[in-house]
This record gives C-alpha cells, sequence and structure tokens, in this order.
C-alpha cells in the first residue's frame, strides 16, 4: 500500500537540511532503485522553488510500504528527523486516484 510521509521542519532548519541531505538522498534512492517511490520532496518556506535563505518548511514522500507500522518505522529513521531538521513526521495511508 502507498503511504504520505509529511514532515515538519523546525525553523531555521536549513543549515541542518545541508549537513544531512546526503544521508536523506541515499535512502530516497535507495527506495526509488527497489520501485517504491512515488514522489519526494520538500515545501519551500516561501512561494518559490528556490527559496534562497528561507529554506524548507517540510517536505512530503509518497511510497509503497507493506504496512503502516514499517511506513513509520522508515519514516522514524529518517537522517533528517536524528540531525533535528524535523520536528514532526506523520504518516498516513494514502490512496493514488490520479493521474
Amino acid at each position: 500500500m502507498l503511504y504520505s510521509i509529511f514532515a515538519f521542519d523546525v525553523p531555521n532548519s536549513l543549515p541542518l537540511r545541508v549537513e544531512a541531505r546526503p544521508a536523506h538522498i541515499a535512502r530516497l534512492k535507495a527506495l526509488a532503485d527497489s520501485g517504491r517511490l512515488v514522489l519526494a520532496g520538500p515545501n519551500p518556506a516561501v512561494d518559490l522553488l528556490e527559496p534562497g535563505e528561507a529554506g524548507f518548511s517540510g517536505s512530503l514522500i509518497v511510497a509503497e510500504f507493506k504496512s503502516l507500522e514499517l511506513a513509520q518505522e522508515w519514516a522514524n529513521a529518517d537522517p533528517y528527523l536524528a540531525a533535528g531538521v524535523y520536528e514532526k513526521v506523520i504518516v498516513k495511508p494514502f490512496k493514488k486516484v490520479l493521474p
């Protein structure tokens, strides 16, 4: 089943993101290589694709896992969470309708 992972950044998270990004991206790449990643990306803190120093307010990941518990375990092991980038992560079942 698909699950959406909503992550919410702490204030001024950009320096923490920069430091933890390689490990975060490596996990996402492994998920993509296994054919389980639908989409992933950050939420800019301002209405620009490249927010500069404003940074990001969170992230969204949609991926396939065998259960909600496994999706939550995967989300809890994110390097951004360990590095203090995320203050909160919510995992919910997701039903893709379109496209």
